[in-house]
């Protein structure tokens, strides 16, 4: 069976974790702000919050910039649900704005007629690492006192106009899940160049304090969103990995992409390459989805259906009925096997499998 995401962790990472174990560094501490470091390093960024996951990371820089119960979040409707479940349980009402015509990312226009005098946040989100417009988002808020959370879990090390994509807004979040370019199993982090947004995000990390061993009074409500030396141990042996990955994405998504070309039925989702975007997942449109599954299915070739939008979720309330921007990445969206550790062997049978079948 090919998987439809493969990746891998070996004798580096084992030893790593075992390095930290023997030196008494398992919970959060010295490894994971070392981890940290590299990665202000890497993100040239001036700060790097981890966190328990890409969700706790959302969640953690919505309680930062002060969002609760009577205010609104404005999301796009081409998401994974965490991005909307972040502001749902902190209280806030999710609305929901279509995507660009062309491209699944936050469609600036609609963004602009949803504000209201309740929107303390908007999040943008680049979804498999291509560029929301963060810009002309900031142009639509203006003077308004709303913050540009950056949904950039699956966008470590894309860019766009020489911009790393996750550092341009207020905060940044990334997510280090298995299906991630740099995994740690669980994981993420909160990125800022705001000194004073970054010092609230480390004390609403661990409960409103900072420094545990010496809390003083509580000063604000928080949880527990920590991270840990065992996951910040595999984590810097896949940061030293990560460029390399992302080569390997954009050169197997390149193979998919010229393979398809001249073929109907197949339809590519717009991403900047040349620009510096990174697509972490090989996902492409296909007309008959449905039985292609099947027919890879049978072929011992594992798919993943392109998340349902979000408007679905009827318990968020949707202000708008219809996103038709949305609809045909919903309806016919796959997502064929990516990840590291995929085989070009294993590529290539993909691809026939494919061409055999639209050419039935």
């Amino acid at each position: 069976m090919i998987k439809w995401w493969n990746t891998k962790f070996g004798e580096e990472e084992i030893e790593s974790i075992a390095r930290s174990i023997r030196d008494g560094n398992v919970s959060q501490g010295s490894v994971t702000r070392e981890f940290e470091s590299q990665l202000e390093s890497y993100l040239n960024v001036g700060h790097v919050v981890a966190t328990s996951s890409g969700t706790s990371a959302l969640t953690l820089a919505l309680l930062t910039v002060g969002v609760g119960p009577s205010d609104e979040v404005i999301v796009p409707n081409r998401t994974w649900i965490s991005t909307a479940h972040a502001a749902s349980l902190l209280g806030a009402k999710v609305v929901i704005t279509d995507v660009e015509q062309d491209r699944p990312v936050m469609d600036y226009h609609m963004t602009e007629s949803l504000i209201t005098s309740r929107t303390k946040a908007i999040i943008p989100v680049h979804l498999n690492g291509r560029a929301a417009d963060i810009n002309k988002i900031r142009d639509v808020i203006g003077s308004r006192d709303i913050a540009i959370i950056e949904d950039a879990a699956q966008a470590l090390g894309s860019r766009t106009d020489n911009e790393l994509l996750g550092t341009i807004g207020d905060i940044g979040c990334f997510s280090f899940s298995v299906a991630k370019s740099l995994a740690t199993g669980q994981g993420g982090i909160a990125v800022t160049d705001n000194s004073d947004l970054a010092a609230r995000l480390r004390a609403l990390r661990t409960h409103g304090i900072e420094h545990i061993k010496e809390p003083g009074v509580w000063v604000m409500p928080g949880s527990n969103f920590r991270f840990t030396d065992i996951a910040a141990s595999i984590g810097m042996i896949q940061l030293g990995k990560l460029d390399d990955r992302l080569t390997k994405a954009v050169t197997v998504y390149e193979r998919f992409r010229d393979a398809f070309s001249p073929i109907e039925g197949i339809e590519e989702i717009p991403i900047a390459l040349e620009n510096g975007e990174v697509p972490i997942y090989n996902e492409f449109l296909f007309e008959e989805r449905e039985q292609l599954v099947k027919h890879l299915k049978n072929q011992n070739i594992d798919t993943r259906l392109s998340y349902p939008n979000l408007d679905k979720a009827r318990y968020l309330s949707s202000v708008i009925d219809f996103y038709p921007n949305s609809e045909k990445y919903s309806t016919s969206g796959l997502i064929l096997p990516s990840g590291p550790a995929q085989s070009d062997e294993d590529i290539e049978r993909v691809i026939r499998s494919i061409i055999q079948f639209l050419n039935h």
